[in-house]
């Protein structure tokens, strides 16, 4: 991994994915400028999709939620480079790569000082031809294998110790080759013990129940039972 720092900025990349990185890379009207974005998803924001010369990227800005977020829309409280949201995120994406975990490979991370808060950017891979769950299941049932990869890949992630804080089926993707994706790791962190993991799949299956109240998305209680199961296996083993 290379850094292009700054005394305001810290900028972690890498050079495999990326020829540079500079503050520029990381805005919207860049890309734009240059005919390279080739699409966008809206969120608590507007991820960016974008054409690198080796690979697409999704380039995202850090923004905050809930009534706190329309006060204070995308500045944090600066403790330190390594403890900002974009270069936590970068480091921990490499290391669930390098556990076997099914993530996004990290392009490209910003921070920016603005004197006691910092704003932050960073660029992920693309995951072409994915759907999220929700999408998917709006339209059709999936079949009992894809429930299976599914605990498995999360039980990966938890024997890696990785507490994903926001585990929910807007971040499970599928691709064209049944392949499970898990994606946005923002505020996410290693964490030890187990204790914490049943909390994670609860919070996944109210993802499940609430998203069929809301949008009729064709899941049953016995999906989860099989991706459960799946999970509980792979986590034994």
């Amino acid at each position: 991994m290379k850094q292009s720092n700054s005394a305001d900025s810290h900028i972690t990349y890498d050079p495999a994915l990326i020829k540079e990185a500079s503050p520029v890379h990381f805005s919207a009207l860049y890309w734009q400028k240059n005919n390279a974005i080739i699409g966008s998803a809206k969120g608590r924001g507007t991820t960016w999709f974008i054409q690198l010369e080796k690979l697409q990227g999704a380039l995202r800005h850090y923004q905050r939620g809930g009534l706190f977020g329309r006060i204070i829309k995308d500045h944090y409280l600066f403790l330190g480079w390594s403890k900002t949201r974009s270069l936590q995120e970068f480091s921990l994406l490499n290391f669930l790569i390098q556990q076997g975990v099914h993530v996004p490979r990290p392009i490209a991370a910003l921070a920016i000082k603005k004197r006691f808060t910092y704003q932050a950017d960073l660029i992920t891979e693309k995951i072409n031809e994915a759907q999220d769950l929700v999408s998917i299941l709006q339209e059709t049932t999936l079949d009992a294998d894809i429930y299976k990869k599914i605990g498995q890949e999360i039980a990966k992630m938890h024997q890696a110790q990785v507490n994903h804080s926001d585990l929910n089926i807007h971040n499970i993707l599928i691709d064209a080759n049944k392949k499970v994706w898990i994606i946005d790791f923002d505020k996410c962190a290693k964490q030890h013990g187990n204790a914490w993991k049943s909390g994670n799949l609860q919070r996944l299956k109210r993802s499940f129940l609430k998203e069929q109240k809301k949008r009729n998305i064709l899941w049953s209680n016995n999906d989860w039972e099989i991706l459960k199961e799946a999970y509980l296996v792979a986590s034994a083993t």
